[in-house]
């Protein structure tokens, strides 16, 4: 088992804190976790990921995005793709060269989405805001 993470959002302002909060326990609290599938390897041009299939996923991100448009970054509105990123900030050639070798060993299968949780950036290291499990 490896413990990983999809970013749905990269900035929420904090004064969202409360409502986020309150909107992930309905998300969550005795509701089954979505399905999804590690669907394949995708290239980040400076790094490499696994993209992530949830159409479950999808749905509650569009709920959230929906609840808080007029607080989106645009990074955040726009469009997303769910993945894991495995390599980041490396050279183009570095990534491609990993991907290659990804590439000769990658299969699909099923992946477990155990919740959501909210962290805070605080200049440092990421701090736990909180954490929304799935039944």
């Amino acid at each position: 088992m490896l413990d990983a993470h999809c970013t749905l959002f990269h900035h929420l302002p904090p004064s969202a804190e409360a409502e986020l909060k309150h909107r992930l326990n309905g998300i969550t609290r005795g509701v089954r976790a979505p399905d999804a599938r590690a669907s394949g390897l995708m290239s980040l041009g400076k790094g490499v990921a696994i993209r992530i299939d949830s159409p479950g996923l999808v749905a509650i991100r569009r709920d959230l995005v929906e609840a808080f448009a007029g607080m989106l970054t645009p990074q955040d509105a726009g469009g997303w793709r769910a993945h894991v990123t495995i390599q980041n900030k490396v050279t183009p050639a570095t990534a491609k060269l990993l991907l290659q070798q990804m590439e000769r060993d990658f299969r699909p299968r099923p992946v477990e989405l155990i919740g959501i949780g909210t962290w805070w950036y605080r200049g440092g290291p990421w701090e736990m805001l909180s954490r929304h499990l799935f039944a």
